[in-house]
């Protein structure tokens, strides 16, 4: 049986041209969370590690346990879509928290504007 399926899983790459790709379709929800992921701030704000900080990535590193929690008991897409979106949800929360937190005490965000040349 062994044979038999390496030879079609052979037949099968050999159809597929050269440097092809396939394309996978991505959930919306997924998206979101990866955008939300490229948010997470990776330094303290005006580089004061008070506890708020360290709150925040406690609860960053909860949230990813979470999700990670959440994908391997999933069992259809619904259940892949509700958590992707609620680590969207909580990345976005804790984010907020620590930003107004901080801006509370004085403590902006630093932006970063680029102009056309």
């Amino acid at each position: 049986m062994k044979k038999t399926f390496f030879r079609s899983a052979l037949v099968a790459m050999a159809l597929v041209p050269a440097g092809a790709a396939i394309a996978v379709p991505t959930m919306y929800e997924k998206e979101v969370a990866r955008g939300e992921e490229a948010r997470i701030i990776q330094s303290p704000i005006g580089g004061v590690q008070n506890s708020k900080w360290y709150d925040y990535r406690i609860n960053v590193n909860e949230t990813r346990k979470e999700l990670a929690s959440d994908l391997r008991h999933a069992t259809d897409i619904e259940d892949l879509r509700d958590a992707y979106s609620e680590y969207a949800s909580e990345l976005f929360q804790e984010r907020g928290k620590y930003v107004k937190y901080m801006a509370k005490r004085g403590y902006r965000v630093p932006q970063v504007y680029l102009e056309s040349l």
